[in-house]
Formats: C-alpha cells, sequence, structure tokens
C-alpha cells in the first residue's frame, strides 16, 4: 500500500478519493486507510474513538458484515485480514 504522505507532504484529493468506498449508501473509509492518513496505528485510532465516543454521531463507526467485507475486500488490490471498521466520510 502506498504510504499517503511524509512529514512535510501534502496529501492529494485523488488518494483520499480512492479510499472512499460506498457500503450501505454511506460513504465510508477504511480503518487502516484512516489510521494511515493520520500517521497513527490502527488500533490507536479505533481506541481513540472509542474512548471519546460523546464526541462522534453515533454511526461514525460500524463494523462490517461477512458480506460488506467480502465485496470490498474484492475492490482491493491486495487482500487485508481480520476485521475492518467503518468510518463515514463527511463529504
Amino acid at each position: 500500500m502506498e504510504k499517503f504522505n511524509d512529514e512535510n507532504e501534502v496529501v492529494s484529493l485523488d488518494i483520499i478519493e480512492r479510499r472512499i468506498f460506498i457500503v450501505r449508501g454511506l460513504k465510508v473509509m477504511i480503518d487502516d486507510d484512516l489510521a494511515e492518513l493520520y500517521q497513527i496505528s490502527t488500533k490507536r485510532l479505533n481506541q481513540a474513538v472509542k474512548r471519546n465516543n460523546e464526541r462522534f454521531p453515533e454511526d461514525f463507526m460500524f463494523q462490517l458484515t461477512k458480506d460488506e467485507f467480502q465485496n470490498l475486500r474484492s475492490q482491493f488490490v491486495t487482500s487485508r485480514c481480520g476485521k475492518i471498521e467503518a468510518w463515514q466520510s463527511s463529504k
């Protein structure tokens, strides 16, 4: 997977847009991609959201069903393992 950015680089809109998927009619980003964008670990991102749950809308984060996971996985160039959290895009 390409790195989103280095310390001195600006993230291009194209890079972000390629990581937005439609799930349940919502524009979402996968937790791995969002964590990479913010240059933190996926575990740290998920922990931060869970610790600060009151700061986010109720539907901000959800876990994909097995079918949703398989559908998204088929769209990835390289398959991923484990659970995938989806983050609703505000766009």
